[in-house]
């Protein structure tokens, strides 16, 4: 890996761990202006203090939110997207470039690829473009690979993950963020076929902290190396004390009973 590819990494990732806590709040295109993505400044200002080693998010709202104040934390800057108002929501399209990523500051880019999906050739077109400049550039990219379309059955299958996390990791991605599929052994064949570091992501709200914490607690004991947690850690009640909880547990080896302390 180049110099400037490893440096950038090392902002986004703990460097003691090689473990991540990132918090993704890009869900504004695709689904408008969600609870917990209105005062973007305090939500930034909660994860960062929480543990957050990176935000996630598209350009526009880096200047609305990014090191406002509060802790130092990475920034990972969208690529890809979609909205729910369009007639193709699986499809993601690339939206900016590697080179406007650098010039906001960005310590790494994301895409998104929905595998199964109808447009999925042109994603994976994209994808190796965008790959292959991040490597001129020096810069980390991390793919989220979902299995989504219309012969896709369950999204959670785990030799479906398996394949998407695999096929990212092919494609040059140098984190994979996946679904949990649920269990610790299919986890860890997804993270041995993946051959990058494996995070998981948050998926909809679930229905309790502990629910969380297992499913997190559970995905390093497989062998991922952290989480891209979304709506579950930005639309909690406790912002801070959810992110702090994740954190403890993904960077600190804390048990799920102890990390549940810094909730409550």
């Amino acid at each position: 890996m180049m110099y400037g590819k490893s440096i950038r990494m090392e902002r986004i990732m703990d460097r003691r761990t090689g473990n991540a806590i990132i918090v993704p709040m890009d869900h504004g295109i695709s689904s408008g202006p969600l609870n917990g993505l209105i005062d973007m400044k305090q939500t930034v200002d909660d994860v960062s203090n929480g543990g957050a080693t990176a935000v996630l998010m598209h350009k526009g709202l880096i200047r609305y939110s990014y090191r406002q104040s509060g802790r130092d934390v990475g920034l990972i800057m969208h690529l890809s997207a979609s909205t729910s108002l369009g007639p193709m929501v699986n499809s993601k399209v690339q939206i900016t470039t590697i080179e406007e990523a650098i010039k906001y500051g960005a310590d790494a880019v994301s895409i998104h690829i929905n595998f199964g999906s109808e447009d999925e050739p042109l994603m994976l077109q994209s994808a190796g473009q965008i790959s292959k400049q991040c490597n001129e550039w020096g810069m980390p990219l991390i793919i989220m690979a979902y299995p989504r379309g219309p012969q896709i059955k369950n999204q959670y299958d785990p030799e479906a993950i398996a394949h998407c996390a695999r096929a990212a990791a092919e494609i040059g991605a140098d984190i994979v963020k996946v679904s949990y599929t649920g269990d610790i052994d299919s986890f860890r064949d997804v993270c041995e076929g993946a051959l990058a570091p494996v995070v998981i992501a948050g998926g909809p709200q679930m229905n309790s902290d502990l629910d969380i914490l297992n499913m997190v607690h559970d995905s390093l004991e497989a062998g991922g190396h952290g989480v891209s947690i979304g709506r579950n850690i930005f639309q909690n009640k406790n912002v801070r004390g959810i992110t702090k909880a994740i954190s403890s547990i993904v960077l600190e080896g804390y048990s799920v009973e102890e990390a549940a302390t810094f909730i409550n």
